[in-house]
């Protein structure tokens, strides 16, 4: 049913479905009172989620590698929504040194924090390792938006509690994360070149955002904070440059499937929706896709996978 409901847009329980834009699933929705951080929002569906929150009325803080095309993106909103209050900070999510100055910079800003959406990354890539000496894929995907969540989480907690509004944690992941390794997670050969595979490895770090957002969820609720909810979902299949180190598969992989993909603005909705939507009040640890609840795979449910996972992210970002 829900391939069938993903290829004909039917809508879901939530009144939306795989055809619905994020301008639609946001529509009526006042976000003046909300500061938005989105990364990798200088294309692709992350430009579109910030438009969408800019003209929604949020405060749109763009995290951003490439901050000349960012400086782009924020002059395309201003001349469609010339009130839009949109600004920059540069960060490169596979450097923890980055991702600390980032958060030095926002934090500096002295502004609240609603919402935070995880939504930079990079797919299918050539084995590499990051400047810190992680995979590339699991460093960039995973690892830098689990260091800037945990930098930033302590000011979305008293944002929430300073306003009584909510504040989201919004992490983007893929149904690729039906397609890992055996274990889910190859802690003991992350960095292992012999045994790596870009398909697997991409998975692998899907899955790792799910788990994520539910042990992050897991323990806020442990520790009594109900005013910050934590979830992932699956934006679709887009066809955005995220693809560019696999061509040749995204556009194979395109043609056999070509009825499930999906426009910018219609991949961009999922994470608005769990954004901003008031459907999502109190609702934490989930996983979306289409702008409704679905399932993910046991590997993310296993909550022992999500703990052990959330040691050794902590080890990372600590050693290096």
């Amino acid at each position: 049913m829900g391939y069938f409901r993903e290829a004909t847009g039917i809508p879901g329980p939530s009144g939306f479905g795989s055809a619905s834009t994020a301008e639609q699933v946001t529509d009526g929705i006042d976000a003046s009172l909300l500061t938005v951080i989105i990364t990798g929002g200088s294309s692709g569906i992350g430009a579109e989620a910030a438009r969408v929150m800019a003209l929604r009325g949020a405060h749109v803080i763009i995290g951003a590698r490439n901050t000349e095309a960012a400086s782009e993106v924020k002059q395309s909103i201003l001349q469609s929504t010339p009130s839009a209050r949109i600004d920059i900070i540069q960060i490169e999510l596979s450097s923890l040194k980055s991702v600390r100055a980032f958060a030095e910079k926002f934090l500096a800003m002295d502004l609240p924090l609603n919402i935070l959406i995880n939504n930079a990354g990079v797919m299918y890539c050539p084995f590499q390792l990051s400047e810190d000496g992680i995979e590339m894929q699991f460093a960039t995907n995973h690892v830098g938006h689990f260091l800037l969540t945990k930098l930033l989480l302590d000011k979305m907690k008293s944002t929430a509690e300073r306003t009584g509004i909510e504040s989201r944690i919004v992490n983007l992941s893929s149904e690729a994360h039906m397609t890992t390794y055996r274990t889910g997670i190859r802690f003991d050969k992350l960095n292992d070149k012999d045994f790596y595979n870009d398909k697997l490895a991409y998975g692998q770090s899907k899955l790792a955002n799910i788990l994520h957002a539910n042990e992050l969820a897991r323990r806020l609720k442990e520790e009594g904070v109900l005013n910050v909810t934590a979830n992932s979902l699956h934006p679709g299949l887009i066809r955005t440059n995220l693809a560019r180190h696999s061509i040749a598969f995204v556009g194979a992989l395109q043609t056999a499937t070509c009825v499930l993909w999906k426009t910018i603005p219609q991949g961009a909705a999922t994470s608005c929706y769990v954004a901003l939507h008031p459907n999502i009040k109190g609702v934490s640890g989930k996983y979306f896709a289409d702008c409704n609840e679905s399932k993910t795979t046991s590997n993310g449910r296993d909550e022992l996978l999500g703990r052990r996972l959330w040691d050794f992210s902590e080890k990372l970002v600590t050693s290096a």
